[in-house]
């Protein structure tokens, strides 16, 4: 019998965080009970809220090709399997990872095995991963990975796979699960309607990597994928568009169709979603549990800064209510320490956040993500904290390093009043009173702002540690 190629398909995870929850300065010091409080939340969340499969990996893992055989290897779960007989290893190559990835990378080809990388990285800084790489594939990858396997079975593997044309979304591409170890995820019922942003924040590099046009799938094939999904699995499902609501009535027809279905859903929407009301319902009786806003800020001067012209201001309070109102709890991440902040800043997100009584709010700090345009910005400014020039000295973290100096607030400030707002939103009693005061999935809630709590602890002492180096050096 001929054996099938073995292709592994690799997701890392980020260094600390939601991935981790873990210090980016080890443990040293931690009591006994701390260390062993935070390793118990790290395999809790496993199982929780954060565990969900790399959908990108999915969609290349269904595509089938005669002889070839994937397999996702999520390393925020196992060890990458090294005594395996693989033919070719793709690794997803995320900017805050990739230092991570070309690791992996070297020791694999270290031991004669080929390695592919792509992702976001890959596409945009491709001449620092060509050293670390067997082959490259650059953009989105629907089509191009097809080719790839065809020529892995062929022998005949290229250097470089890339197309001048985004894949077509309206081609029927059913995703299969059957490269996962779905036990281990909190759900695996993913869904994508389509790509692109048509806005233009400058920390964001969605509108880079997959342009500014909207691009969506086809209805149809949406409704066939939930109903294929939820014969199996009654899981919630997610639909991970940045944007669900970008096109309301592209949206209003979906989710029209999909209330029969009878599922449970969580997605991401601008707040603008208070203000379609049709729409709003739609989503409700669709079975909207929850969704993700995007504030980022509430001052009026940091928005136009930062280009993030949707939602304005002082419409972000009466939307929130109203989307609330109609059952479905609310996410709603902040950006501290963008351009137009101040150090009053922070009394007035707390101020709207007991206003509008968002269930879970998240504060963040600026990723100034290599690429964007704010990097660029900051870059010029002499802002940044890290070398600009090493593309991979850029790492993700929760809000646990500052990664550039504010505009208008010195460092040390900044880090003491993020420190503190964190202190003021996040506690045992806030997480108890958010849970009860939810609309719905009160224990998600519940769960959601504790994890939070143990995480913006683990941020606080870390912006200490790293003033603290700063100041030394």
């Amino acid at each position: 019998m001929v054996m099938k190629q073995q292709v592994a398909l690799v997701f890392l995870p980020s260094d600390s965080g939601v991935d981790g929850a873990r210090s980016l300065y080890g443990e040293n010091g931690a009591s006994g009970l701390t260390k062993w409080l935070d390793k118990g939340i790290r395999n809790l969340i496993k199982k929780t809220q954060f565990a969900i499969p790399p959908l990108s990996l999915m969609i290349l893992a269904s595509i089938e090709v005669a002889g070839v055989e994937q397999r996702i290897c999520d390393l925020r779960f196992e060890e990458f399997p090294f005594d395996h007989p693989w033919n070719l290893v793709g690794i997803s190559v995320q900017t805050g990872m990739a230092a991570r990835a070309f690791e992996l990378a070297d020791r694999l080809r270290h031991q004669g095995l080929p390695v592919v990388l792509g992702g976001p990285h890959v596409t945009m800084f491709p001449d620092s991963c060509r050293p670390h790489a067997d082959c490259l594939v650059h953009g989105e990858a629907d089509d191009l990975w097809e080719k790839l396997l065809l020529d892995l079975a062929a022998g005949a593997l290229q250097a470089e796979y890339r197309t001048t044309e985004p894949p077509d979304l309206q081609r029927h591409r059913p995703v299969s699960k059957s490269a996962l170890d779905s036990g281990r995820y909190f759900t695996t019922n993913l869904i994508q309607t389509g790509r692109g942003c048509p806005y233009q924040c400058d920390f964001c590099n969605v509108h880079v990597l997959n342009g500014r046009v909207l691009r969506q799938r086809r209805i149809a094939d949406l409704v066939d994928e939930v109903a294929l999904f939820s014969r199996d699995d009654r899981r919630i499902f997610f639909f991970v568009d940045d944007s669900i609501n970008a096109d309301p009535q592209f949206a209003q027809e979906l989710f029209s169709r999909l209330i029969p279905f009878g599922i449970r859903w969580f997605g991401q929407a601008t707040t603008t979603l208070g203000q379609q009301p049709l729409l709003l319902d739609t989503f409700a009786r669709s079975g909207c549990q929850a969704l993700l806003v995007g504030i980022e800020s509430i001052e009026t001067s940091s928005r136009n800064a930062h280009r993030k012209t949707q939602n304005r201001a002082e419409e972000l309070a009466g939307n929130i209510r109203a989307i609330r109102l109609r059952g479905i709890s609310l996410y709603g991440s902040f950006i501290y320490g963008l351009d137009g902040d101040t150090l009053d800043t922070p009394a007035a997100i707390l101020d709207f956040i007991a206003d509008t009584r968002l269930d879970v709010p998240g504060i963040n700090t600026l990723r100034p993500i290599p690429g964007t345009k704010v990097f660029e910005r900051l870059r010029e400014e002499g802002r940044l904290l890290f070398d600009p020039e090493e593309i991979t000295a850029f790492r993700y973290t929760f809000g646990q390093e500052m990664l550039y100096r504010p505009k208008n607030i010195p460092l040390p400030e900044f880090i003491e009043s993020y420190s503190e707002l964190t202190r003021k939103v996040f506690n045992v009693r806030n997480a108890i009173k958010r849970g009860i005061d939810a609309p719905g999935i009160k224990a998600a809630v519940l769960f959601f702002n504790l994890f939070y709590t143990h995480l913006y602890r683990l941020s606080r002492n870390d912006l200490s540690h790293q003033l603290e180096t700063l100041r030394n050096t």
